[in-house]
């Protein structure tokens, strides 16, 4: 009976070891953007096209004043 276990266990006691794993953490790269540059692109953006409706308005507004009164 104990030569039936320990032949069982031969293959696994003789295993050739393999060589360690080794993991390497890596920093990813930083964002150059960061969020309040990107926060401030996007308020520059709005204030753009705020500044272009209002000027529209006040010329729509004054074109149809001055049609009105023709």
């Amino acid at each position: 009976m104990s030569f039936i276990f320990s032949f069982c266990l031969l293959p696994f006691s003789f295993e050739p070891q393999s060589p360690p794993i080794i993991v390497k953490l890596v920093e990813p790269p930083k964002d150059p953007t960061g969020i309040a540059h990107v926060v401030v692109g996007a308020l520059g953006l709005t204030g753009v096209i705020t500044v272009i409706a209002i000027v529209l308005g006040v010329v729509l507004a004054g074109v149809m004043f001055w049609l009105r009164r023709v």
